[in-house]
């Protein structure tokens, strides 16, 4: 089987930020209402004239520079996203124009908040059995569009950004060991945007003033045990692949969905709480960008060093869930 290897990795955090206290202004609740049930104090936001593509664009070439290679070298280009900047064509295709990767094929992935452990996931399968050499996998968001502003429990969890990673089989950089993605369609209507899809009518104003085209979390108590068993199931699943513990794990970067359910999960495995990456008070939960952001910051800042076990792992609508174990 071929090795795959993290080259490179890169993040982008717009330039707006909407800190509690602006929420505060917008719809009744409180800086400290916010922080006690999320441990988010502010989240990012892009600016008017910047799509999901521009925040991918910015982060891809972080990445693309770290693993020191050209557009011209990209082979495939997979991004994950549930906003891309057009339903059609795809947020990847936008993407690959603005790098000028020509070589490359692209398209996207959808998967919620996982969507960036099933980027990996795909890319895989594409290095191992196509043969490609380098592979760009970017995740990007522009959640503060598709807000309702007027929903507290909701609104106040999204942000913008993009992170991303270049895979290769070239020797040297981080040991991708296994990926690992599951999905439960029955629990698909726990967070959904219901309209413009096939399944409505046609974009009216009656659609438009019924909110349909916003995201909707649904059962928020229900979704929040079900995201505690499977993250911590996919942390096991990880580990246990390979025949290693939890003790053996450096560092999990989870999904920034909710610090609670963090904590929640941290507890559950009976893992210490400053081995976990967190950075949700900075930026919310911006959805399959989350880990990809994260798992840049925890590499720049120094909490990772060679040989270090680290699992990457996600849960999001659809239902999605996953993991991977890297080998730093």
């Amino acid at each position: 089987m071929r090795r795959i290897f993290i080259k490179g990795t890169g993040s982008y955090l717009p330039e707006g930020v909407i800190t509690n206290h602006d929420v505060a202004e917008m719809i009744h609740t409180s800086d400290e209402w916010i922080s006690i049930r999320t441990g988010i104090q502010e989240r990012r936001r892009a600016l008017q004239e910047q799509a999901s593509s521009d925040l991918a664009y910015e982060a891809s070439l972080k990445a693309m520079k770290e693993a020191d290679i050209g557009v011209d070298d990209l082979d495939l280009i997979i991004m994950a996203t549930i906003t891309p900047d057009t339903h059609c064509p795809a947020g990847a295709n936008w993407l690959e124009a603005k790098l000028g990767a020509n070589r490359a094929v692209s398209f996207d992935v959808t998967a919620a908040c996982s969507g960036f452990i099933f980027g990996l996931s795909v890319a895989e399968k594409f290095i191992k059995v196509d043969n490609q050499r380098y592979v760009l996998v970017a995740a990007s968001e522009v959640m503060t569009r598709v807000q309702d502003w007027t929903d507290r429990t909701n609104c106040i969890l999204w942000g913008d950004g993009a992170g991303a990673v270049v895979l290769s089989t070239e020797p040297g950089g981080h040991e991708i060991i296994s990926t690992h993605i599951h999905t439960d369609g029955e629990g698909g209507k726990t967070l959904l945007m219901p309209g413009g899809g096939s399944v409505t009518t046609p974009i009216s104003h009656e659609s438009v003033d019924q909110k349909k085209h916003t995201l909707r979390m649904i059962r928020a108590r229900d979704s929040f045990r079900v995201a505690v068993n499977r993250f911590a199931e996919a942390c096991e699943e990880a580990v246990s692949s390979q025949g290693i513990s939890l003790s053996d794990v450096k560092l999990i970067v989870p999904h920034q969905a909710n610090l609670r359910i963090i904590q929640a999960f941290a507890k559950k495995l009976g893992f210490p709480m400053e081995k976990v990456f967190v950075n949700i008070d900075k930026y919310g939960n911006i959805s399959s960008a989350t880990v990809p952001i994260a798992l840049d910051e925890a590499a720049r800042s120094g909490r990772l060093e060679a040989g270090d076990w680290v699992i990457l792992v996600a849960f999001g609508g659809g239902l999605t869930w996953g993991s991977s174990l890297v080998r730093w």
